[in-house]
């Protein structure tokens, strides 16, 4: 592992990265820093809440989270990113049955709040939106698309409202990843509507932590951290955030330029 000098934006705020050989110790160190900040929310004020993502570029880390001894998971709530419109629990895209078996069922979380993609979106918006803004969230996990996306707010995203869930359309290049990391056969089967948390809510959590593995996510990696911070690059808003650690590999910051990468 190295750990690039944290990176201070023009608006002043200092993002950490960290940048490691493989995905396998990627998840570690993230998952490491992920529990600590779980353990220091129950120490603190008896319970944490927690954002858990989804995808292929979360499987490492989730393992690796479920392994740490030590954590009090029956004190832990947690809430849901992103859900496709319109398919089953039991569709193996479903980020419902993901977050079930590689998390809830793996730690014993007792108290969830799952985005049913099947019930009526504006009724599921509302009820876990409300769910969620009662208290603040101590920690967010997080990745970036391959379009750049955040959760599943593709560009352009709405970097404006204040609603916590919204109902979004998928665009060509999110459906087409879905395909190619096998959760679907082909394109007409990945559904064209989603749920998933705006992006001004995720940045109101306490801290995020950032999982972002793989070639694949090297030019989103690119665009969202030397680009603009723009709607176009929905994952770069994260630059604004003053709690975050962005976990890559040396696939997915192959991209960066070596004055990014120096820059102290």
């Amino acid at each position: 592992m190295r750990a690039l000098p944290c990176t201070r934006f023009a608006s002043g705020i200092e993002m950490k990265i960290e940048v490691f050989d493989d995905t396998v110790s990627l998840g570690k160190a993230a998952a490491l820093q992920a529990t600590k900040a779980i353990r220091q929310a129950i120490a603190q004020k008896g319970s944490a809440r927690i954002i858990a993502a989804t995808g292929a570029s979360q499987f490492e880390f989730l393992a690796a989270l479920t392994r740490v001894r030590g954590v009090d998971w029956h004190n832990v709530e947690m809430f849901h990113l992103d859900e496709y419109i319109g398919i089953p629990i039991e569709h193996p895209a479903s980020f419902r049955k993901y977050l079930l078996e590689r998390l809830i069922q793996k730690t014993g979380i007792e108290k969830y709040h799952l985005l049913d993609g099947e019930a009526n979106p504006e009724d599921v918006c509302r009820r876990v939106g409300r769910a969620l803004t009662t208290a603040a969230v101590d920690v967010a996990f997080v990745g970036i698309g391959e379009n750049g996306h955040l959760a599943f707010n593709d560009p352009p995203a709405d970097f404006e409202t204040e609603d916590s869930y919204l109902i979004v359309a998928l665009d060509e290049a999110c459906r087409w990843q879905q395909v190619n990391e096998g959760w679907f056969s082909t394109l007409s089967e990945v559904p064209e509507k989603a749920l998933s948390m705006s992006v001004r809510q995720i940045l109101k959590s306490k801290k995020l932590i950032c999982v972002v593995p793989d070639a694949r996510k090297a030019q989103a990696v690119r665009l969202c951290f030397e680009g603009e911070i723009s709607p176009m690059a929905p994952a770069s808003i994260l630059r604004n955030h003053l709690n975050i650690t962005v976990f890559l590999d040396r696939d997915s910051v192959r991209l960066l330029s070596r004055e990014f990468i120096s820059r102290q």
